[in-house]
């Protein structure tokens, strides 16, 4: 659990933004969807900056269920900026719950993975990329694997 726990850190060290606006969300949204379809994914895909919800899709095999885990995820991300899977990992680490830990409604946050803070360098944490319909730990991969893409080209 610890070397997993150190390389989420580390994806949060390293993909960083040096800027973040509506085009971006498009681009990056736009670049998800693509991988959701070429993998035959049913994944919905949402992306915010200062609450303000810029993309949102939903592929094939989804439901408005997933759209609630999303908020849920959103919620843990702009409470404790940090990804959903990071929050969730060290807090199984250390046997704690969100809700126990911060006095919140397990029904309104949800530590799993797809959720991830979108971080300006200098600036901080400013929306949130998240993804739901896969098991946790990939709805977690395909958003690292997407910011990396963009932040690559």
């Amino acid at each position: 659990m610890e070397d997993l726990i150190a390389e989420l850190e580390a994806q949060e060290e390293r993909l960083r933004f040096t800027r973040f606006d509506n085009d971006d969300a498009w681009t990056l949204g736009s670049l998800l969807v693509r991988l959701g379809k070429e993998r035959g994914l049913p994944i919905t895909i949402d992306i915010r900056r200062h609450g303000h919800q810029l993309f949102h899709a939903a592929l094939p095999g989804t439901a408005p269920d997933n759209d609630r885990w999303i908020e849920r995820k959103i919620r843990v991300v702009e409470r404790l900026n940090a990804s959903s899977y990071l929050v969730g990992r060290r807090m199984a680490a250390q046997g704690k719950a969100m809700d126990a830990a911060y006095g919140v409604d397990p029904a309104d946050y949800a530590t799993h993975g797809g959720a991830f803070p979108i971080r300006v360098v200098d600036v901080g944490v400013v929306g949130v990329v998240t993804v739901s319909g896969l098991p946790q730990a990939e709805d977690h991969a395909l958003v690292v694997e997407a910011v990396g893409m963009f932040l690559d080209r």
